[in-house]
């Protein structure tokens, strides 16, 4: 049987939660990209974390074993220079809140980065950087309310790391705001510029992206037309998926990114049951059950496709579902 990634050219992966968390390699992602390279597959990392550069991301897959080019990496920074760029023209002076994969990305895009609201900036660029500032925070406010243009790299509230889950640029984003009282243009996922950039510099036609998160990953690929893979490596787990509403629910689900190399996992449906694999999800007295529990990961993945299925077509008819006892049944998945 075909894998998944028959199906397309190119795989564009999240980084924090599926290629790594932190400093540490998700276990199996090395194997499966190099598995995936081998098999022909176009390779996008595609990142919201704004605070490196490309070169230095790349520089940290080789040290995690993992083969990349700096131009196989493309940051919500560079999707958010490009907007810039394309607005106000090369030169333009912007004012910088972040690390140096912003500043990095303004210099490619040929935009002159400045650090004070009395530097006259046209406009804000606000991303993650880990020395950032009240005073930084200070400036972005205070140029705003002047009349700056304000664009923010991504917005998502936390960033998975080895140690546990800690704030995200997001969280930043919200302190400038309600000084200002008006929302950033925003570049990364959910929205499109950052997969649209991913998708130019690679040449893809027809990719599929792999994320860990479904506010950001699933319905960034959902808002370009992309098939998605959610993976159960980083910040969302069960409960997540089968939450998970209209325009953030993947196309296909596995453990990690090696999934891409495995069969699809086809769920068929009839009325108030689902199936896949040899497991069938039935909906009856408002709770989902199955008729027996899977002997492995693999079975529990086949057995939570189908309840996903099963859950999200009861949550589009208004029907409130109790799960927990088929997510118990799922064995060492449930704590995902």
């Amino acid at each position: 049987m075909s894998a998944i990634i028959d199906s397309y050219d190119a795989a564009l992966f999240d980084l924090d939660g599926v290629v790594y968390l932190g400093p540490e390699p998700v276990p199996g992602a090395a194997d499966g990209l190099k598995r995936l390279r081998d098999h022909g597959t176009k390779i996008g990392f595609v990142t919201n974390n704004a605070a490196r550069p490309p070169e230095t991301v790349a520089e940290h897959l080789r040290e995690l074993g993992i083969e990349a080019d700096t131009d196989d990496v493309v940051t919500s920074a560079q999707a958010g220079a490009r907007l810039l760029a394309e607005r106000f023209g090369t030169g333009a002076r912007i004012l910088v809140v972040g690390g140096t994969g912003v500043t990095a990305a303004l210099a490619e895009a040929g935009l002159v980065g400045v650090r004070s609201a009395d530097d006259d900036p046209v406009a804000v660029i606000q991303g993650y950087g880990t020395d950032l500032t009240w005073e930084q925070l200070n400036e972005a406010a205070i140029a705003i309310q002047r009349g700056a243009y304000w664009l923010a790299t991504n917005t998502d509230p936390t960033r998975p790391t080895d140690r546990g889950i800690v704030p995200g640029n997001g969280a930043a984003v919200a302190a400038v705001r309600i000084a200002v009282g008006v929302d950033p243009e925003v570049a990364g996922k959910p929205y499109p510029p950052l997969i649209t950039e991913t998708l130019r510099r690679t040449g893809a036609e027809h990719a599929i992206f792999v994320g860990d998160r479904f506010d950001t990953d699933i319905a960034g690929a959902a808002a370009v037309g992309l098939d998605s893979l959610f993976v159960l490596s980083g910040s969302c787990g069960v409960t997540d998926l089968l939450a998970a509403g209209p325009g953030e629910r993947p196309t296909h689900l596995g453990l990690d990114l090696r999934a891409l190399l495995d069969p699809p996992r086809v769920v068929r449906r009839d009325g108030d049951q689902a199936s896949c694999g040899r497991f069938t999800a039935r909906l009856e007295d408002g709770s989902i059950s199955f008729d027996s529990g899977p002997n492995d990961v693999e079975e529990a993945l086949d057995a939570l496709a189908a309840l996903a299925d099963l859950a999200w077509s009861a949550a589009d008819r208004g029907a409130t579902v109790e799960t927990a006892a088929a997510i118990a049944a799922l064995g060492s998945l449930h704590s995902k």
